[in-house]
């Protein structure tokens, strides 16, 4: 197998980003914004499981990147008073990998497993007995003569998070005694997050700023924190520290963001739905061809928040640019266009 080797930049670039999301991630439900509902449900669940000492039940989290999937499994843990561990599934490459992880917690230990629809196969049908009755039944040798031994595992609890709900298997999704989908933030909730990031980051920044950044972030918390570093960076160098209108409208210029918060690559994907197909329907594997991006990262990336502004519909026969897109890009719909295909 050939591994991707990081350049030393890229590899200081993650560390750093990493670092930043690490300073802002609310480790307590108080501090946690938005997704009432299922910060609700959860609550419930971990009082009643320590109510009876016990962990609480596995919890699947889904819904589109940047949204908190991975800092409520921490809230999780901290709330619970317990360690997380945390990997990804593709991390995870053989059972042995996973056999590992099992067998070292301890009880009440939360896993994490962050895009848990890319475990394969054979790890994840180890998952389905530890998950249920904390076993793991681990083959010993090859062939005729091999055996296999069941290790007794420590109560933990399992959190997964995915991007794509539908992508995982019946069987492991039916071992989730909780399973909460993470919606896209409102602008008032956007709002309050910015201002919460700016007070930890020590950054003097206008309300009328706050609100405009708020329309600007695809209603996403990471693209708002993210947005926020790049203004900050602009009022440093340019200006006098002060994230003001001014800041904020040369940074969105910088970074080729428009007021609903597209960025290039959204405008490429309208804007050749619209010019090669006629505005649609067409395939997502045809415009992932035709665009140059990968079919996963349109879906999971690109494909979801235009959905949800209603710029993009997708039908039985495929993808479908609406009115609205034709306006915000200033092309005039065609005749036999509809508003009923707004969503």
């Amino acid at each position: 197998m050939i591994e991707r080797q990081e350049e030393p930049e890229q590899i200081e670039e993650l560390a750093e980003e990493q670092a930043f999301e690490d300073v802002l991630r609310p480790q307590k439900f108080e501090d946690y914004i938005g997704q009432q509902q299922l910060k609700k449900t959860l609550q419930l669940a971990m009082s009643a499981a320590k109510g009876r000492q016990e962990p609480v039940d596995h919890v699947l989290l889904y819904g589109p990147p940047g949204l908190g999937k991975t800092t409520l499994a921490h809230v999780i843990a901290n709330e619970m008073g317990r360690t997380i561990k945390v990997t990804s599934g593709p991390a995870i490459e053989r059972a042995g990998d996973l056999a590992s992880l099992l067998t070292n917690l301890e009880e009440g230990d939360i896993l994490f497993i962050d895009e848990i629809h890319r475990l394969p196969r054979s790890v994840e049908e180890i998952l389905y007995p530890a998950m249920e009755d904390y076993v793991i039944d681990i083959m010993l040798g090859k062939g005729p003569s091999a055996q296999s031994l069941r290790l007794d595992l420590p109560k933990f609890t399992m959190v997964g998070a995915t991007t794509r709900f539908g992508a995982l298997g019946g069987p492991l999704r039916d071992r989730f005694g909780l399973i909460g989908k993470l919606e896209y933030y409102s602008p008032e909730e956007i709002s309050q997050i910015l201002t919460r990031t700016a007070k930890i980051l020590d950054i003097e920044i206008s309300q009328a700023a706050v609100n405009e950044m708020a329309k600007r972030t695809r209603l996403t918390p990471r693209i708002a924190n993210r947005l926020m570093k790049r203004v900050r960076d602009w009022a440093q160098v340019h200006g006098n520290g002060t994230i003001d209108a001014t800041a904020l409208e040369e940074t969105l210029k910088l970074l080729d963001i428009d007021e609903h918060g597209l960025e290039a690559a959204d405008r490429k994907i309208l804007q050749l739905i619209i010019d090669n197909y006629a505005g649609g329907p067409v395939g997502i594997g045809t415009i992932a061809a035709a665009s140059g991006e990968e079919k996963q990262t349109i879906e999971d990336v690109y494909e979801p928040y235009l959905m949800q502004i209603g710029m993009l519909a997708r039908t039985h026969q495929g993808r479908k640019v609406t009115d609205k897109a034709y306006l915000h890009l200033g092309v005039k719909p065609p005749n036999n266009s509809s508003q009923s295909s707004l969503l």
